[in-house]
């Protein structure tokens, strides 16, 4: 799933965001809106990691998303 679906559909993927990364509020999630760099920056604060940390996260993260939806 490429990052302009995950921003357009972000009310329908937020549930697997929290999911995966269960630190963030509902209101963070709400100001991240589905923006990738705004939503690295959040993992990154919540959980102290380094900013490719959070970047290979995010990434393995978009690629089990893909995965998902090709499964369907």
């Amino acid at each position: 799933m490429n990052w302009d679906r995950i921003e357009g559909n972000w009310k329908q993927v937020r549930g697997s965001v929290k999911e995966q990364w269960g630190k963030l509020t509902d209101d963070q999630l709400d100001q991240i809106a589905g923006k990738r760099d705004s939503l690295a920056g959040r993992i990154q604060e919540a959980y102290g990691i380094t900013q490719e940390a959070a970047e290979k996260q995010l990434a393995a993260w978009q690629a089990r998303q893909k995965e998902a939806k090709a499964a369907k």
